[in-house]
């Protein structure tokens, strides 16, 4: 596993570990807007993971396919384009 995935892998783990407390609140009836923040904590870690593993496909996967010929650069060119339009819709 690259250092990428093991960033994104830790991030991860925390949010598994945010969402158990998220539902602790809810059960608990505890205030919405505190839910919410952690809700938004949790959201902005799981895109941070994401960018880790972005980055790691780029710095390799892409990388080595770019290096191997023309269309198989293309197409890992055109799937992270594909990301990027999901992310920011």
């Amino acid at each position: 596993m690259n250092c990428g995935k093991k960033r994104a892998a830790l991030k991860l783990k925390t949010v598994r570990g945010q969402i158990d407390g998220i539902l602790k609140m809810i059960e608990e009836d505890r205030y919405c807007v505190d839910i919410s923040t952690q809700i938004l904590s949790a959201i902005a870690l799981l895109k941070k993971a994401n960018i880790d593993v972005l980055d790691a496909h780029l710095k390799t996967c892409v990388k080595d396919a770019i290096l191997e010929g023309e269309t198989q650069g293309e197409e890992k060119i055109n799937e992270i384009i594909n990301i990027i339009d999901k992310y920011i819709k």
